[in-house]
């Protein structure tokens, strides 16, 4: 009887957590077909680390969802758009340094037509890189976007934005 009593609070609890396994399946697969991956092509060793890595970053960066955006954060508490970046990466094992500008000068470039989900989504004026966020495929990246706001998936709204994978 008390299991009975106990299961619709239960599948309460597990309803957001499958909604978000399904939206991460669903990111895993795009990013195959993104990156022009195929079911007969086996990728080369170095390419399929780099796109488990990218796809673990995705992810880990969609669990905190929802965070406050706090200038310099760096925690679950509230991640700045640098900080949250440097903290997704660091849960899959990968050094970022602190700010945005750093992270982009340690990043390898690469184009648009090679980005793939994990990557760095940089926003510059100038040379100077004021915005960070991780792609998440689709023309999509999570991103901790600025104060009052809160860690969220977001359309990437300009195409004047550069790209960077993590070494």
């Amino acid at each position: 009887m008390s299991d009975i009593s106990h299961a619709p609070h239960h599948a309460q609890r597990q309803a957001p957590r499958r909604a978000l396994r399904r939206s991460l399946v669903a990111v895993t697969i795009a990013a195959g077909l993104l990156t022009g991956a195929s079911v007969s092509t086996a990728p080369s060793a170095q390419a399929a680390v780099s796109s488990t890595v990218g796809l673990k970053v995705v992810r880990v960066a969609a669990t905190r969802k929802g965070v406050p955006y706090r200038f310099g954060g760096t925690t679950t508490r509230g991640f700045d758009c640098s900080g949250y970046s440097k903290w997704a990466y660091a849960r899959v094992g990968k050094r970022l340094p602190r700010t945005s500008q750093a992270q982009y000068r340690s990043a390898a470039r690469i184009s648009a037509s090679q980005r793939r989900p994990g990557d760095l989504v940089f926003f510059l004026s100038g040379s100077h890189v004021y915005h960070v966020g991780i792609y998440a495929g689709h023309g999509k990246m999570w991103h901790s976007p600025r104060s009052g706001q809160r860690v969220r998936l977001s359309t990437i709204w300009t195409s004047k934005v550069r790209y960077g994978r993590v070494r």
